[in-house]
């Protein structure tokens, strides 16, 4: 008889200690016994990429004494600027360019990427041989819990980084203690460990494959906020919003009493027949009184969101108006970059969904059509014919960046400005407008293909916005 055990706590010997990190707190500490855990280890790292998430988690790793063996498709030169910072590592051993079954069967731990598919050979291997498999998030929540915090989830197919950092800088602004992980550019949350302590608040911004840690652990966050629900990942999920919505239903499956669910209107009826053990509850209007910096109407339910789940905190209401109120848009989220001679220049580069741009372009139009939209990128395989209207009927003109998407919806654009470089697509927007006319960059395609992910896809818009000059016009 072969039996398999699955639990990453029991089988790292992990009971409690203390967390912090060196990102995106409100306060400074030390590392607190928290390596104890991984120290001695073999622990296979499945998923190095190139956002700086796997990187820190090898750091971590690599600095508590564990020995770690980093395995990813991609070549050691695909890799190459992710593979230079962990050098200085000797208990850090590189298998690049493909993944070797024994790397998973023989360790201590598989650490697994977000976005790597459940059954694959290796995650098979290694759950036949016993091996422990665990994702970076999720093991962070239940030490975090264990230590004594509250976990706060956020999750949704859009707004939810927008609810993640305005619930965190409500909470900052209060001298609350708040660390801000999940789904964070180049953060890794396991790594935020030294010190978290009894009464802390880790606000946890989510993704679908992020949640399939926390449903592995049969977990879910004290407070627990679903945004919305759209066809996004489709790719992944062949097309299947059900497999899509189980990944995303992990936040609130294992709640328990004393709990909160809050979710938007337009997924209540979904969560509600998936019988939640805790009752969803949607969050009230906000008062009318209350002036937001963010613009758009998605934006003030994002801000109702927070403002629930902040109350579920037991923050008092003054500093929750104050928080929200006082809170600015997220960069590459329809973030205001400058004005150029009387054009106002949006990044919206996070918009990756067709209901994302269509949000943004409502926000923007004061019935003038004077947006100039610069769009397009890598195929999701996501309906589209909505977007195009909008587009059509609110755009003064539309640029469009090379893709597979873009080639799909350009027999209906019919426009024949197609771009390669970011700064030529920029900067033919920006000579269609005139003063008063806004650009908007709002792509609501994926990165792949012009771009080595959506952060270079963004740190390319903002160089080019910033090396705009009224004269080049």
């Amino acid at each position: 008889m072969v039996i398999v055990f699955f639990s990453c706590r029991y089988a790292m010997g992990i009971t409690n200690y203390k967390i912090v990190g060196k990102k995106h707190k409100c306060y400074s500490g030390s590392m607190q016994g928290s390596c104890a855990p991984f120290e001695g280890k073999n622990i296979t790292l499945m998923g190095l990429g190139l956002l700086g998430r796997g990187v820190g988690d090898a750091e971590f790793l690599a600095g508590c004494g564990a020995r770690v063996l980093i395995t990813d498709k991609k070549t050691e030169g695909e890799l190459a600027d992710s593979v230079a910072r962990l050098q200085k590592y000797p208990n850090i051993e590189f298998h690049l360019g493909g993944h070797r079954i024994q790397d998973f069967t023989s360790c201590d731990m598989v650490l697994k990427a977000a976005g790597v598919p459940l059954d694959s050979p290796e995650i098979t291997a290694a759950k036949a041989a016993g091996v422990p498999v665990c994702m970076s998030t999720a093991l962070f929540a239940e030490y975090a819990r264990e230590a004594g915090a509250t976990i706060v989830g956020i999750t949704g197919t859009r707004g939810k980084s927008t609810v993640a950092h305005m619930i965190h800088h409500a909470l900052c602004a209060a001298g609350k203690r708040s660390h801000l992980g999940g789904n964070i550019r180049g953060l890794s949350t396991l790594a935020m460990l030294p010190e978290i302590r009894k009464g802390d608040i880790c606000v946890l911004e989510l993704d679908s494959w992020q949640l399939q840690g926390f449903g592995d652990l049969q977990i879910s966050p004290h407070v627990a906020v679903v945004t919305n629900l759209m066809p996004d990942h489709m790719n992944y999920y062949h097309g299947d919003m059900h497999r899509y919505f189980s990944d995303k239903a992990n936040i609130f499956k294992n709640q328990k009493d004393g709990d909160t669910l809050i979710v938007c209107d337009c997924v209540l009826d979904k969560v509600a027949k998936a019988h939640p053990p805790i009752a969803p509850k949607t969050p009230p209007a906000l008062p009318e009184e209350w002036q937001l910096k963010i613009i758009g109407e998605h934006n003030v339910k994002n801000a109702r969101l927070a403002a629930a789940a902040l109350r579920a905190l037991l923050l008092a209401e003054q500093k929750i108006r104050s928080g929200i109120e006082s809170f600015e848009p997220v960069e590459g989220r329809l973030q205001l970059v400058r004005e150029v001679g009387g054009i106002k220049i949006y990044n919206d580069n996070n918009a990756t969904t067709p209901e994302a741009t269509i949000a943004a372009l409502r926000a923007l139009d004061d019935g003038k059509k004077n947006t100039i939209l610069i769009m397009g990128g890598a195929d999701k395989g996501l309906d589209m014919s909505e977007l195009v209207k909008e587009a059509q009927r609110r755009c003064k003109g539309i640029v469009l960046l090379a893709g597979t998407g873009t080639d799909r919806i350009n027999t209906q654009l019919g426009s024949d400005m197609i771009y390669h470089i970011t700064e030529n697509a920029v900067r033919a927007a920006f000579e269609q407008a005139g003063s008063g006319d806004v650009v908007l960059f709002s792509p609501a395609f994926a990165s792949f293909g012009m771009f080595k992910n959506e952060y270079d896809r963004n740190d390319r818009f903002m160089d080019a916005v910033a090396a705009l000059r009224v004269r080049s016009r």
